[in-house]
Protein backbone atom coordinates (compact mmCIF):
# COMPACT_ATOMS: atom_id res chain seq x y z
CA UNK A 1 0.00 0.00 0.00
CA UNK A 2 1.45 3.13 -1.18
CA UNK A 3 0.55 5.94 1.32
CA UNK A 4 0.66 9.29 0.50
CA UNK A 5 1.21 11.28 3.42
CA UNK A 6 2.22 9.85 7.40
CA UNK A 7 1.66 12.07 10.34
CA UNK A 8 2.53 11.07 13.62
CA UNK A 9 0.51 11.77 16.90
CA UNK A 10 2.27 9.84 19.25
CA UNK A 11 1.94 11.22 23.09
CA UNK A 12 -1.40 13.05 22.11
CA UNK A 13 -5.11 12.37 23.61
CA UNK A 14 -7.98 12.51 22.08
CA UNK A 15 -8.71 15.01 20.03
CA UNK A 16 -5.63 16.04 18.78
CA UNK A 17 -4.77 13.50 16.46
CA UNK A 18 -7.90 13.54 14.94
CA UNK A 19 -7.90 17.02 14.24
CA UNK A 20 -4.01 16.57 13.40
CA UNK A 21 -5.22 13.96 10.70
CA UNK A 22 -8.80 16.29 9.75
CA UNK A 23 -5.76 19.51 8.64
CA UNK A 24 -3.50 16.66 6.76
CA UNK A 25 -6.59 15.29 4.59
CA UNK A 26 -7.94 18.98 3.36
CA UNK A 27 -4.67 19.09 1.89
CA UNK A 28 -4.55 16.20 -0.08
CA UNK A 29 -6.37 15.34 -3.22
CA UNK A 30 -9.54 12.63 -3.47
CA UNK A 31 -7.76 8.68 -3.57
CA UNK A 32 -5.12 9.88 -1.51
CA UNK A 33 -3.89 7.99 1.40
CA UNK A 34 -2.99 8.87 4.74
CA UNK A 35 -1.20 7.31 7.66
CA UNK A 36 -1.62 8.47 11.01
CA UNK A 37 0.10 6.86 13.68
CA UNK A 38 -0.82 7.44 17.24
CA UNK A 39 -0.34 6.04 21.08
CA UNK A 40 -3.89 7.02 22.34
CA UNK A 41 -6.27 3.44 22.46
CA UNK A 42 -9.12 5.55 22.12
CA UNK A 43 -8.11 6.43 18.57
CA UNK A 44 -9.20 3.02 17.35
CA UNK A 45 -12.78 3.95 17.73
CA UNK A 46 -12.36 7.54 16.93
CA UNK A 47 -11.05 6.88 13.47
CA UNK A 48 -13.79 4.57 13.00
CA UNK A 49 -16.56 7.44 13.87
CA UNK A 50 -14.48 10.18 11.91
CA UNK A 51 -14.52 8.08 8.69
CA UNK A 52 -18.43 7.29 9.14
CA UNK A 53 -19.35 11.09 9.95
CA UNK A 54 -16.63 12.35 7.04
CA UNK A 55 -16.91 9.90 4.45
CA UNK A 56 -13.69 9.65 3.99
CA UNK A 57 -12.70 5.45 3.48
CA UNK A 58 -10.99 3.86 6.72
CA UNK A 59 -8.50 1.90 4.98
CA UNK A 60 -7.17 -0.16 7.91
CA UNK A 61 -6.26 -0.33 11.37
CA UNK A 62 -3.76 -2.27 13.13
CA UNK A 63 -1.18 -1.81 16.04
CA UNK A 64 2.16 -2.43 16.12
CA UNK A 65 3.53 -2.46 20.11
CA UNK A 66 2.32 0.64 21.49
CA UNK A 67 1.37 2.18 18.34
CA UNK A 68 -1.98 2.87 17.12
CA UNK A 69 -1.90 2.76 12.67
CA UNK A 70 -4.88 4.09 11.07
CA UNK A 71 -5.37 4.24 7.38
CA UNK A 72 -7.69 7.26 5.76
CA UNK A 73 -8.69 7.30 2.22
CA UNK A 74 -9.39 11.07 1.34
CA UNK A 75 -12.83 11.05 -0.32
Amino acid sequence: MEVNKEIDTRGLNCPLPILKAKKALTDMVSGELLRVVATDPGSMRDFQAFARQTGHELVEQTTAGADFVHVLKRR
